[in-house]
């Protein structure tokens, strides 16, 4: 059973425009853009159980990519707020994102920011768009048929830890499962945000 969530326009919104300003234009293409949004909001479900954007994720050859996120920056570009371009890049067409307005204040509170910061770093500065994309074909993205929805159920088999079959098992079940075992265990063991992204850098061998 997929977990449904509420998209919230003006968090996704708020997400994009914060990276834009933060990542450097040339570590930010669209391959780079979905695995924020996609790293953020699985963070947030396993350690909060919410998705800070209420996104929906499916699988695709190059990693979990966004429904909502092709049309949000249409919009936003036709408003003005986006230009986005499309360059050569080593012989390939690349995304790039110029942000024309500031983040908005007040949307995404201060724990928000704080693991955006995070995933922003990881995926921008520690990755390229391969590594990060090699990285993203974990469980979640193994479980889920090509083009289909990666549950927010499985976003606890994305911590860099060896999984017993019975959590993949309890995974693949679904949500109500989940709820009901995270309910008793409490959140995925972290003791803070910086905790999470020393063990992503530490599974990918980066320090």
């Amino acid at each position: 059973m997929d977990t449904i969530m509420q998209f919230d326009r003006d968090k996704m919104r708020a997400v994009i425009l914060r990276a834009c300003h933060s990542c450097n234009v040339e570590d930010l293409g669209a391959v780079k853009l979905n695995k924020v949004l996609y790293y953020f909001d699985m963070i947030s479900y396993a350690h909060h159980r919410y998705s800070v954007t209420g996104a929906v994720y499916r699988k695709r050859p190059n990693g979990p990519t966004s429904d909502q996120l092709l049309f949000l920056l249409r919009d936003m570009a036709r408003d003005g707020e986006m230009e986005i371009r499309t360059v050569d890049y080593f012989g390939y067409l690349k995304k790039e994102y110029h942000a024309k307005v500031a983040e908005p204040e007040h949307i995404l509170n201060n724990a928000e920011r704080a693991l955006l910061d995070d995933v922003l770093d990881f995926v921008c500065n520690q990755n390229t768009a391969k590594s990060i994309s090699e990285y993203s074909h974990k469980l979640p993205w193994e479980m889920a048929e090509m083009g289909g929805v990666i549950g927010y159920e499985t976003a606890m088999l994305l911590f860099p830890s060896q999984p017993s079959p019975e959590a993949f098992d309890l995974a693949a079940r679904g949500m109500t499962e989940v709820e009901a075992t995270q309910s008793k265990r409490g959140p995925v063991a972290m003791s803070s945000i910086g905790d999470f992204r020393s063990r992503l850098l530490s599974a990918t061998g980066q320090h």
